[in-house]
């Protein structure tokens, strides 16, 4: 380390290097950093190649050859310091800004380069090795800068202190660069042509995970293209997998003659390859985030300028006190020299104090930007908005506006804008825009004047499939390139105008239409010359430019009684909206539900002529137990509409037997078990039993049903409990309540029903719910225990397993049995057996209970 100490330092660790160069996470990004190295020194051109080189990782080194004005060695020691520039400037149109493109860039495509640089009859080396430092061991940034007289090829070293530090950083270069001699490192400088220019060579490139390159220079050799993206992927453009595409498009007004592997780029004005293009100018004083930064660093340049101009003045002063009349000449002269500093920094304080105040009135003016559009008929696919920075590209194909929603509408539209310094300011790896909030604002305005665009060019009118249709793209899928048929690339080429740059003076010229150029391949060498216009067939005539037409965005006027129109129909919208959150109501348990549903419900229809006590004993129909609680509830909701199906049923059941018992032969009266009138009225299969004595509890329409037939009158007997009969009065005949579609399976009685909100108020729907789950158990021959233990994990019901047995027996009069049977409690004399259908299978009056096997 001590044999390095005079050796010049970037004053970083050696981490930093591979941190910085991970900010290009776009690898063709990074090798754009330096074609635009190349452009900001005014190279004409600039030489992109590989040499094969086995004996660096990945076999070949890669450089970057330019003729440009080249650094002297002053200038080359300033690449190493991270950060500085000197192309900052407001008005600069130049795109490196931050002083560290050089350094990011190549150390993201390799570990190790190389600089040959030549200006003012010398000529310096800049070497930033990572491998040099691994193998050494070094934390601190080493850079070796040997320089030499082009005229005489020797190091231009005065001191003995200097000659040692020139000979410290040759012996570096040779052991860790491929140049193993002096001799070859000299023969580098060769192959810069003229007086000045750079060349700057990286290898040690960075490698995939299967050990080969990222960059592919095998494939194609007058290309490079990423290795690590797949061929047949339609959605990757070409300008991100090959370089040459990449560099084609990389300037928005290209004036650099670009050549990889020897074979020239053939760039591209994005403007003359689009049919129908138009203009649009958008101004907006939102982009002041870079501007305010200028304002304020203006301000503060100014502030120590006015300190430095008043620090000289009151020097000035000093000095024209002390010199008297009569003082000697020296002092004199140091007089008029403080005098005239002063008066020059005065200056220099009154201008930037000028330019401070301008760039403050500047915050409050808007910014204009030209948006252009045009119909890329070429390749529909590859549509989407170029943003630009000082002519540069930033990013590509970015969807705005209708095109995010995938649709037709505005699909194959390019666009591009040039937006500078001062209205947005690029992150450092010139792949996106430090503000993206201004830039979000950006894409949006984008996305509103390409729907002008859109109706300006009335595509829509003329069909969006006919128009596609007329230049060739015949295919259904819209990533189907274009029919190869003659005609249709006839007609592509009559509407897109053909510009070619001049090899010579890089001008572009428009080449009238002709049916022999259509596919020609025009030479590398292309000049003004053989442009068959008469008044541009020369260098000196001045280039033509494009004459796009502009467009204007046209905001919608409504009048006031369409605006007033439109207010009341959200209004409207928005009550309708506010009816439906008003009918929402959030449960959290199945007693709300129940609760929600009973006060939904709607109440049946009263019939003033109905008696009393037949209003009184009207009550809710039961629910289905053979249904899950939402389609029981929809069930007795739900009238049925059938009523030439509830006739036949209702007349089927009038004209069926009596069935008659074994067990009491004296008994010849068929009665059912007690119902309310809504069960009755809705015709469902009834529970039959035999009775010594009418239902004391009848109602008005059984009455009526019976008196209609003429039933006589059964036999007097003695029921065990009399009661009083209601008064009934006379009423006239309704019509059948609406059946619903399939009948209960299980009727309870009527006194329970009675009773059916004290039991709520207790438990809710638990015993009826315990009924339904025993019989979807018992359906599908699971035990009595494995009900009983399913019912305890039931705990929305809130209520214990003894409560809830308790509640079957004194209310519903059920009684669950060890064996697993429901029984139900009636009378003494009375026991009918019920089957799952709701018919009486047997009857027998030999108990004092009812057993329902299947419930």
């Amino acid at each position: 380390m001590a044999q390095y100490s005079g050796l010049s330092r970037a004053q970083l660790t050696f981490d930093y290097l591979h941190t910085n160069s991970t900010t290009h996470e776009f690898l063709f990004g990074a090798l754009a950093e330096l074609v635009d190295n190349a452009r900001d020194a005014g190279a004409t051109k600039i030489h992109v190649y590989t040499v094969p080189k086995r004996e660096v990782r990945g076999g070949y080194l890669l450089c970057f050859l330019d003729d440009g004005e080249g650094m002297d060695p002053g200038e080359a020691a300033s690449v190493i310091q991270f950060g500085k520039s000197s192309k900052r400037a407001v008005d600069s149109q130049m795109i490196g800004q931050y002083g560290n493109g050089l350094k990011s860039g190549s150390m993201r495509i390799g570990k190790d380069f190389i600089l040959f640089t030549k200006k003012r009859n010398t000529k310096s080396i800049v070497f930033l090795s990572r491998t040099f430092h691994q193998e050494e061991k070094i934390e601190e940034v080493i850079v070796p800068l040997p320089s030499w007289d082009m005229d005489t090829n020797r190091p231009i070293a005065k001191s003995a202190k200097q000659q040692e530090k020139y000979l410290t950083e040759i012996d570096i270069i040779t052991k860790y660069s491929p140049f193993k001699s002096e001799k070859e490192i000299h023969e580098q400088f060769d192959k810069i042509d003229g007086e000045s220019g750079t060349l700057v060579i990286i290898y040690h490139m960075m490698l995939l995970d299967n050990g080969e390159p990222e960059l592919d220079v095998t494939t194609n050799s007058v290309d490079i293209l990423m290795a690590n993206v797949d061929k047949e992927d339609d959605s990757v453009p070409p300008e991100k997998r090959s370089f040459r595409a990449y560099t084609a498009v990389l300037y928005i007004e290209p004036r650099m003659k670009i050549y990889i592997n020897g074979s020239k780029v053939c760039t591209r004005r994005l403007a003359s390859c689009l049919y129908k293009p138009k203009m649009y100018k958008y101004s907006s004083n939102r982009f002041k985030t870079r501007s305010e930064k200028e304002a304020a660093k203006a301000y503060h340049e100014a502030q120590m300028a006015e300190e430095k101009a008043r620090d000289a003045e009151s020097k000035a002063r000093d000095l024209q006190n002390k010199v008297g009349p009569v003082a000697p000449k020296d002092q004199r002269v140091a007089l008029r020299q403080a005098q005239a500093q002063a008066e020059m920094l005065r200056n220099d304080a009154d201008i930037k104090k000028e330019v401070a105040e301008t760039k403050k009135r500047s915050l409050k003016e808007p910014k204009v930007l030209n948006f252009v559009f045009g119909m890329n008929i070429e390749q529909r696919k590859l549509d989407g908005m170029f943003i630009y920075n000082c002519s540069r590209l930033i990013r590509m194909y970015e969807c705005v506006g209708p095109q995010t929603e995938g649709g037709v509408n505005c699909s194959g539209v390019l666009g591009f804008v040039d937006v500078p310094y001062l209205v947005l300011e690029p992150t450092h790896n010139k792949q996106n825009f430090a503000d993206a909030k201004e830039y979000r604002h950006l894409l949006r305005a984008m996305g509103e004047y390409l729907n002008q665009y859109w109706k300006d060019i009335g595509i829509v009118q003329q069909g969006v499939t006919k128009f596609w249709e007329n230049f060739g793209y015949l295919s259904t899928n819209w990533k189907d390139d274009p029919s190869e048929d003659p005609k249709f690339k006839r007609k592509r080429a009559m509407q897109l105008p053909l510009t070619i740059q001049c090899d010579q003076c890089l001008k572009w010229r428009t080449l009238p239409f002709s049916a022999s150029n259509i596919n020609k391949e025009f030479p590398e060498t292309w000049n003004c010359t053989m442009n068959p216009d008469t008044q541009r067939n020369r260098c000196s005539a001045a280039e033509v430019k494009q004459n796009i037409p502009q467009g204007f965005l046209k905001k919608e006027t409504k009048t006031a009684e369409e605006k007033s129109q439109k207010l009341l129909d959200d209004i409207a919208r928005k009550s309708k909206e506010l009816e439906k959150l008003q009918h929402v109501k959030t449960v959290t348990s199945r007693q709300q539900v129940n609760t929600l549903v009973r006060s939904t419900r709607p109440e049946p229809a009263k019939s003033p002529a109905t008696s009393i006590s037949a209003r009184k004993s009207v009550s809710k129909p039961t629910p289905r137990l053979d249904l899950p609680p939402p389609v029981r509830q929809a069930a007795m909701r739900r009238p049925s509409q059938d009523t030439s199906a509830q006739q036949r049923r209702a007349s089927i059941e009038e004209r069926a037997p009596p069935q008659r018992t074994k067990s009491t032969p004296s008994s010849h009266r068929r009665d059912s078990i007690e119902a309310s009138p809504q069960r009755q009225a809705t015709k469902t299969s009834p529970v039959k039993r035999q009775s010594s004595a009418p239902t004391p509890t009848s109602t008005r329409a059984d009455s009526s049903r019976r008196e209609t037939k003429a039933t006589p009158p059964p036999p007097k007997a003695k029921p065990p409990s009399p009661k009083p009969e209601p008064k009934t009065y006379p009423a006239k005949k309704l019509p059948p309540r609406p059946l619903p579609k399939e009948p209960a399976v299980l009727q309870v009685q009527r006194k329970v029903r009675v009773r059916k909100k004290s039991l709520q108020r207790r438990g809710g729907q638990a015993p009826l719910l315990l009924l339904q789950r025993y019989q979807r158990l018992k359906r599908r021959k699971r035990s009595w225990r494995s009900w009983r233990t399913g019912y305890l994990k039931m705990g929305h019901l809130r209520m214990g397993w003894m409560k809830t047995r308790k509640i079957l027996e004194r209310r519903l009069k059920l009684r669950l049995t060890g064996t697993g049977t429901v029984e139900r409690l009636l009378p003494p004399a009375q026991k009918v057996q019920v089957q799952s259908d709701g018919r009486s299978s047997s009857t027998s009056i030999q108990g004092t209970s009812m057993t329902n096997g299947t419930a």
